[in-house]
């Protein structure tokens, strides 16, 4: 397994992995804000590749100093359980340049978070413009 940057020839595979998770609608509805978010300054994009193709994937927004959110991490189902996540994670943190990287886990992902160093266990909230009736669907 390879960890790499995030290039534009790995959208349309990472974006299937997004769908195949049944992931976020607003991530995949739209392939051409996904790349412009995963390739955004201060973003931290990487793929992780297995002979050459996209077996999962990180996306991270980071002030290079202190602070890092990991948006997103996913790795293809049949991939799961081999250390593709963390592989993502460790180098996420090697290379966004902050001292801590925040989260919020679904109850399912929180054993995995939990392997990982980690200070104090805090709410996560996620905010949406408009109030409630602006929600996407409950997934994301």
């Amino acid at each position: 397994m390879e960890i790499v940057p995030y290039e534009r020839a790995h959208l349309d595979t990472i974006l299937a992995i997004a769908e195949g998770a049944e992931f976020s609608s607003t991530f995949t509805a739209d392939p051409e804000r996904a790349h412009l978010a995963l390739s955004a300054p201060g973003a931290v994009g990487l793929v992780a590749l297995e002979s050459g193709e996209p077996i999962g994937f990180s996306h991270t927004v980071t002030d290079g100093a202190f602070q890092a959110y990991l948006a997103l991490l996913l790795v293809a189902p049949g991939a799961r359980g081999r250390g593709v996540g963390r592989a993502l994670v460790d180098e996420t943190i090697g290379r966004c340049g902050a001292i801590r990287l925040d989260l919020i886990s679904t109850e399912d992902a929180e054993p995995f978070y939990r392997g990982f160093d980690h200070g104090g266990r805090w709410p996560g909230y996620r905010l949406y413009p408009g109030g409630p009736a602006a929600e996407p669907a409950a997934d994301g």
